[in-house]
């Protein structure tokens, strides 16, 4: 198996979820146990503020380095050739720029505890995007926020909206940059 392989195999496919589902429960059993009880408020405060976080690169990463970037941007354009084919960035690879984009900065700013909450919230983004992606391309919504979701995404798929709906676990960025509707 090649790490840096964009079509995944099922196995490799499903292996993402697992792991990004297992590191996130680890990394938050890690912080509940390991933080100095003074700093707990201050270090939670930390994990919202990562999930917030990954909103925005979310939205930057969609919309400069998967469309405007290459390699990125034609790895991208074959996802959209193929909507439903197992197209997913490398786990190896996700995981290294979320330590080397996020963590590693963040423990330079700050405190160890601080940074882990940090990365723990971009995380629970992460692995959020990557299970509305995957719903979006392969189940059937069974609730109002997943059918706009769906929407949403179906939009920016669409050749006949042109460039646009970068978000995929939001709408706002979209709506702050006005990339949506375009």
């Amino acid at each position: 198996m090649n790490l840096f392989e964009m079509e995944h195999s099922p196995s490799a496919y499903r292996a993402d979820f697992i792991f990004y589902g297992a590191v996130s429960i680890g990394v938050a059993i890690l912080l509940a146990v390991g933080t100095p009880r003074a700093q707990r408020l201050a270090t939670w405060v930390w994990v919202p503020i990562g999930l917030a976080g990954w909103t925005f690169l979310e939205y930057v990463l969609h919309r400069f380095v998967l469309h405007g970037l290459r390699p990125f941007s034609t790895w991208h354009a074959e996802h959209h050739r193929r909507p439903t084919a197992l197209i997913c960035t490398p786990t190896l690879l996700s995981a290294a720029l979320i330590a080397l984009l996020v963590y590693l900065p963040a423990l330079l700013l700050g405190s160890p505890w601080r940074a882990v909450a940090l990365t723990l919230g971009v995380l629970l983004g992460y692995f959020a995007y990557t299970v509305v992606h995957h719903a979006t391309h392969h189940w059937r919504p069974n609730s109002a926020w997943a059918r706009q979701r769906k929407l949403w995404h179906a939009l920016h798929h669409s050749r006949a909206t042109g460039p646009g709906y970068y978000g995929v676990t939001t709408e706002f960025w979209d709506h702050v940059f006005r990339s949506a509707g375009k």
